[in-house]
Formats: C-alpha cells, sequence, structure tokens
C-alpha cells in the first residue's frame, strides 16, 4: 500500500477507537442516569417532607432529576427558608428550566463528536479511493498494457479505504441515533418530573399562626379597653 493510503487508514483508526470511546462511555452513563433516576423519583414519591427529599438527593448526583430538585429547593429556601408556600412559583419555574436544560447539555457532551465521525469518515475513506484510482491509473501508463498487475495494487487500497471509511461511519452514525433519542426520552422525563415537583410546591399548605397569649386581665377580672 501507499503512503497515502496508510495516512487514510491511521487517520480513520484514530476516529473509530475515539468513537467507541464516546460509545462505550455513553452506555455507562445512560445506564447509571436511568438506574439513579428511577430510584430517586420512587423515594420522591415516598417522601412526605421536601427536607427528606433533599437529604435523599445527595446520593443521586448522576440523575438530572436530582440536580432539578436540588436547584428547585434552593430557591425554595431563598423564598421561604425552607417551609410555608413558595412566594414566587415564576421564579421556581425558571430554576426547573436552567437545571434540566443544563441536564440535558451534560447528556448531549462529546455526541457532535460522534456525529462528525459518522458524516466525515466516508468522505476520508472516499479520498483513500480515489487515490487509489489514481495509483491504478499510473501503474497502467507505466506498464503500457492494461493488465491486472498494472492496476490491482491502486484498485485493492481503493477498495480497502473504502470498506475501512464504512466500518468507522456505521456504528458512528447508529450509535448517535440511539443516543439523540435516549437524550430526547430524559428530556421528556425531566421536563414530566420539574411539572410534579412545582405541583407538589404549590400545594404546600400555609403554617398556621401560632395562638396568640391570653391577654392579662385588670383587678376585677375585667378586660381593659383596648385604646383606638
Amino acid at each position: 500500500m501507499g503512503t497515502v493510503a496508510l495516512c487514510v487508514l491511521l487517520v480513520l483508526l484514530i476516529s473509530s477507537l475515539y468513537s467507541w470511546t464516546i460509545i462505550l462511555s455513553k452506555i455507562s452513563t445512560f445506564r447509571r442516569v436511568t438506574n439513579e433516576s428511577r430510584r430517586f423519583i420512587r423515594s420522591f414519591r415516598k417522601a412526605t417532607r421536601l427536607q427528606e427529599i433533599s437529604t435523599l438527593a445527595a446520593d443521586f448526583k448522576n440523575s438530572p432529576l436530582a440536580n432539578v430538585f436540588e436547584d428547585v429547593y434552593e430557591t425554595y429556601k431563598r423564598q421561604t427558608g425552607g417551609s410555608g408556600p413558595p412566594r414566587n412559583i415564576a421564579s421556581l419555574e425558571r430554576s426547573a428550566q436552567t437545571a434540566a436544560s443544563e441536564a440535558v447539555t451534560n447528556l448531549e457532551r462529546r455526541l457532535t463528536w460522534l456525529a462528525t465521525i459518522a458524516a466525515v469518515s466516508p468522505f476520508v475513506g472516499l479520498f483513500g479511493t480515489v487515490m487509489g484510482v489514481v495509483d491504478a491509473f499510473h501503474g497502467l501508463g507505466a506498464a503500457g498494457s492494461a493488465t491486472l498487475r498494472a492496476v490491482a495494487p491502486g484498485i485493492s487500497e481503493a477498495l480497502i479505504t473504502t470498506a475501512a471509511g464504512l466500518f468507522v461511519a456505521v456504528p458512528a452514525v447508529v450509535a448517535y441515533n440511539q443516543f439523540a433519542a435516549r437524550i430526547r426520552v430524559f428530556a421528556s422525563t425531566i421536563d414530566d418530573f420539574s411539572r410534579e415537583l412545582l405541583n407538589s410546591m404549590e400545594e404546600i399548605p400555609v403554617r398556621s399562626p401560632a395562638a396568640a397569649p391570653p391577654r392579662p386581665y385588670p383587678e376585677g377580672g375585667r378586660e381593659l379597653p383596648t385604646r383606638g
């Protein structure tokens, strides 16, 4: 094989290794996110107090639902001190939207590289194909006759680089589409949880004021008149 074909194969090999690194990493990340999110939502629905949920959220750092809850709960505590209904539900909604956006962005990290590899690899292989055909014509011209020995090396390089480009691109395309679909499911789940969380906060009852202490009576047992 010629120098150009070897360089093309080296680029495709590096791209393939990086692509599979992203794929395996995302599979592991999505598995952890799914498991912890399921456990957190079960704990959330069983809990009776926000403080209890906040304590549990520390055990689910990989769950975007727990991260959304922590951000919304911090905003809620700044408004109310940790008790009573929220004073401004719009502020909590903005906190939930910001946290949800950050969570989805974290899940999408490095997916652009996967899409780039999927799109570019066939063209890199095609470049090797073109150069292989050029070498085949050079061999044909040097031999002066159309023989298999003259064109076989260049055609061989062209076929190998084409196959290598497809070998790198196909897994990257499949993985990118699957991960994009999973992220859309995660985004929908986060939005549903945000609405459930905000609804539960809106339903927090107002704490009844403490009973006023009895007013002292003067001598004779009659209540003092109130001055205007």
